[in-house]
């Protein structure tokens, strides 16, 4: 499970935390032994997550080793990660995982807990690695029997005055901090081989493990190619990345709104998508030698909120998303690959949760933040979600300078117009940080952390406004002063007019851990007419530019593009249009 982590300290309240005590030194009568412990802890009102990093000064170590202290206080361990631990009263164990049981000589090795205290949290005096007292340097094989008379000619250690770098694997509060993102090759060459495309081939963008058979690798003409997920994350291994970023996206009954993005599973094969989907990306992605990466999981697009807003008695509402809402798949879906890739040692969780555009009227708001609740509940702890992403593969403007909820045009809020529609957002910056607070004040950890998708987004080139419209009639001042272009916000797929936005940022927002392109750019959404397949993608009449449209996009234009393939596949006339629209220009 991942530690709980506090968001937002700042470098002296950091360093604060490492314990002075936390460097200790030891003698052993029997061979040069030493070791150092550098320990932290990072507090809130009950809890706090510990992170401890015992490096071995002295003979190499081959047989397993052990970790020892004894808290001061009533401190009491819930849970770790990288080391199994045990405690006894005040006394605390913590030995090897299988994969790490050898530590060489300056070798290091590091793990970490989450724990409950009251009143003070004060950090242990002493630690011990396999029984020899830790204090930073390695003693004689034979005690002195006199003190020196002399001082010593080397400078004794000294704590650390600013806190250690996480050494690899280890968890961290934002995974995107400080680390370089992999850069799939294959939609590299893909964006190369257009016009101007190297401009921004090298950001990193998600892979989709979309089916079974992504897993493995295809030899097909998706968005997959024919590299598998171990192929990728060996890539990322070799590219020296810090992060790979993957969609986890194959639930029984997928996207049971929209016929484009349907999957391979019928709505009851919840048993095989555990047993022949999650189970084999968990597996891989525990292979120790991947454990210098940080592993994303996005986890399963669009699904929790369909069960809000797409079943009977709604606007559009299908047979599917009924069948999916009663039989519990999504839920339990979810629940499980939260549970089998939360329980990682370098894993992090973020589950979709849709848009302002979809979510952001107060009836879908607050039944949105409660089912992703009962999702993360079912995994077993909300311990397991990292944070959520929003606007993923959509369109929605990250920031809306001149349409806020709270603008007036001539006494009237511009909630009133038919673009805005009583919605409570109108841009994807401002719906995330506030749904983040609502998920924090109904269960979720304190530090969780939100990503917006900003691929297709940016909405630049000559429609993009400069300044708000003069116009004293709502709707066209509303119009005139938008961002976001669409006919309406409603339309989803393969969006006429549409550029890049913010290229990868970590941190760039309160709340925020990053702006991410987790679709990749030049990818369809869906096919613009029906194209035969053995992937289970269906045709939708949304990604069709002659199509009038129905209830959920207030039977507007789909304002789609022509002549596109089916979803995941490269859509060369939408990569060239974005960089031509994006924004901040290229």
């Amino acid at each position: 499970m991942r530690p709980v982590l506090i968001r937002g300290l700042t470098a002296a309240a950091a360093a604060s935390l490492i314990t002075g005590a936390g460097i200790f030194a030891a003698t052993s009568a029997s061979a040069a032994a030493g070791c150092r412990v550098d320990y932290s802890a990072n507090s809130w009102s009950t809890g706090f997550t510990g992170t401890v990093n015992v490096t071995n000064l002295g003979d190499p170590i081959s047989g397993g080793w052990r970790v020892t202290w004894a808290f001061p206080g009533n401190q009491q361990i819930t849970q770790g990660w990288s080391a199994t631990i045990t405690q006894s009263g005040a006394n605390v164990t913590a030995t090897n995982p299988s994969w790490s049981a050898s530590l060489p000589t300056n070798g290091s090795a590091n793990f970490g807990f989450n724990a409950n205290y009251s009143g003070t949290n004060t950090n242990p005096a002493t630690f011990s690695l396999n029984g020899v007292a830790c204090t930073g340097s390695t003693g004689p094989t034979t005690p002195p029997t006199t003190p020196p008379t002399t001082p010593p000619t080397t400078p004794p250690t000294t704590p650390p005055t600013t806190p250690p770098t996480n050494p690899p694997g280890s968890k961290v509060d934002n995974p995107y901090a400080g680390a370089k993102g992999y850069v799939n090759p294959e939609w590299k060459a893909k964006a190369d081989a257009e016009p101007g495309g190297s401009r921004v081939s090298n950001n990193p963008t998600a892979v989709w493990l979309d089916r079974i058979a992504a897993i493995n690798g295809t030899s097909d003409s998706s968005s997959n190619g024919a590299m598998g997920l171990r192929d990728h994350l060996d890539a990322a291994v070799a590219q020296g990345a810090g992060y790979i970023q993957l969609v986890i996206y194959n639930l029984p009954g997928r996207d049971c709104a929209a016929l484009a993005s349907n999957g391979e599973l019928g709505p009851n094969d919840l048993p095989k998508y555990k047993t022949d989907y999650i189970d084999p990306i968990a597996a891989i992605q525990a292979d120790a030698k991947y454990r210098s990466l940080r592993i994303i999981n996005v986890i399963e697009i669009d699904s929790l909120p369909n069960l809000i807003t797409n079943t009977s008695g709604q606007a559009g509402g299908t047979a599917t998303c009924d069948t999916m809402k009663a039989n519990g798949g999504y839920v339990q879906g979810v629940g499980y690959a939260l549970n089998k890739l939360g329980a990682l040692a370098n894993t992090y969780n973020y589950v979709d949760a849709a848009h302002h555009g979809w979510i952001g009227w107060d009836s879908n708001f607050n039944p949105t933040a409660d089912i992703m609740l009962a999702a993360a509940q079912a995994s077993g702890s909300v311990n397991n979600v990292t944070g959520f992403i929003t606007n993923t593969a959509n369109y929605s403007a990250l920031r809306e300078p001149f349409v806020q909820p709270t603008t007036q045009v001539g006494g009237q809020s511009v909630r009133q117009s038919k673009w805005v529609d009583w919605n409570q957002y109108t841009d994807e910056l401002t719906f995330a940080q506030a749904f983040r607070t609502k998920l924090v004040s109904i269960g979720f950890n304190s530090n969780i952390g939100m990503l917006i998708d900003t691929s297709r987004n940016g909405w630049g080139g000559s429609a993009r406004p400069t300044a708000a419209s003069t116009s004293t009639v709502i709707d066209t001042f509303v119009n005139e002063s938008r961002i976001d272009r669409r006919i309406h916000a409603g339309n989803w797929c393969n969006q006429s007019g549409a550029g890049l936005g913010e290229r990868p940022t970590a941190a760039p927002a309160a709340g925020i851990d990053a702006y991410v392109w987790v679709k990749p750019p030049g990818e369809s959404d869906g096919s613009s007419s029906l194209i035969p397949n053995d992937e289970g993608k269906g045709f939708d009449r949304m990604c069709d530019p002659t199509y009038t449209g129905n209830a959920r996009n207030g039977n507007s234009l789909s304002g789609a593009l022509p002549n596109a393939p089916i979803s995941g596949a490269w859509f060369s006339a939408q990569f060239r249009q974005l960089m031509a629209n994006a924004y901040p220009a290229l």
